[in-house]
């Protein structure tokens, strides 16, 4: 982005897999499909149905005509679809964590004192919420016939640079275990990465974006929504010369930024680091 050669934030990419600084263990992002990229989405299931053929007759005789084929001359029958089965409450033994016990996980895990003190990564009350899973059944309950089910939910607190994690016992309602690590950085959330974004669009160095994406789509660039984006986190303790602006990341959370027009080119903006804890933005390479 506007190097000495260069006056554009980077050159346009016809689609590649870039890799990027990941969590304490160097996560690596893939980008998408250049062809179109959206965010993550959570399928249903579809049954699967058998449409016959309008003639079962003509397809004994023929043998094995394919299910849904018409006879000659006549349109295919139309197809159905069945509903997707109602969702429980509670799942059962390992099946994925329902919605209902999302929802109470995160009731669980924090008292109001506890998500009182914490900051997202707006600023706003309460840790910023990573992710939520299903836990491993303890080595104790490996024989039991029904071992209780636990999920496991993870924030991070923008306010103390802390990564906490909750494991919640989803039949008795307890937060059994807590954990709370500095310097430890799981992969940034959609909600991470738009912020991110954000403030680069805030910032004096993000004005290579703003130029790339107007030469590339002939329109200014005045929203985060106009990208799609994905981030990596980037610690300083991995790279070999780190801008005094950066020289915290690791202890803070920090993230990388991959950027892609909707529809369009991506937009190279590899050398751009944002410091999500101080809210600042830096460059590197």
């Amino acid at each position: 982005m506007h190097r000495t050669v260069r006056r554009h934030l980077g050159k346009m990419l016809a689609g590649a897999a870039i890799a990027v600084t990941g969590t304490a263990v160097m996560i690596g992002v893939t980008l998408p499909d250049p062809a179109g990229a959206a965010d993550d989405t959570r399928g249903g299931r579809t049954g699967s149905a058998a449409v016959t053929g309008a003639d079962r007759g003509e397809q004994s005789a023929r043998g094995n005509r394919d299910a849904g084929s018409a006879a000659p001359g006549q349109a295919p029958a139309p197809g159905v679809v069945e509903d997707a089965p109602a969702e429980g409450e509670q799942g059962i033994g390992r099946d994925p964590l329902t919605d209902a016990e999302l929802e109470r996980v995160e009731k669980l895990a924090l008292t109001p004192s506890q998500f009182a003190a914490g900051r997202d990564v707006e600023g706003d009350r309460g840790p910023q919420h990573l992710a939520t899973n299903l836990s491993e059944t303890q080595p104790s309950e490996a024989d039991d016939a029904a071992p209780p089910r636990r999920a496991e939910i993870s924030y991070y607190d923008y306010k103390s640079d802390e990564l906490v994690t909750k494991t919640v016992n989803l039949a008795t309602g307890k937060v059994e275990r807590t954990g709370v690590l500095k310097g430890v950085q799981p992969s940034p959330t959609r909600e991470e990465n738009r912020e991110a974004t954000e403030l680069i669009l805030a910032s004096p160095l993000g004005q290579g974006l703003k130029d790339d994406y107007q030469d590339a789509m002939g329109k200014p660039l005045t929203s985060v929504d106009q990208l799609w984006v994905n981030g990596g986190i980037f610690r300083a303790d991995l790279e070999k010369t780190v801008p005094r602006a950066l020289a915290k990341c690791g202890v803070h959370r920090c993230v990388r930024v991959t950027s892609k027009v909707v529809n369009g080119p991506w937009i190279d903006t590899r050398d751009l680091v944002v410091d999500l804890s101080a809210r600042t933005v830096g460059r590197v390479g």
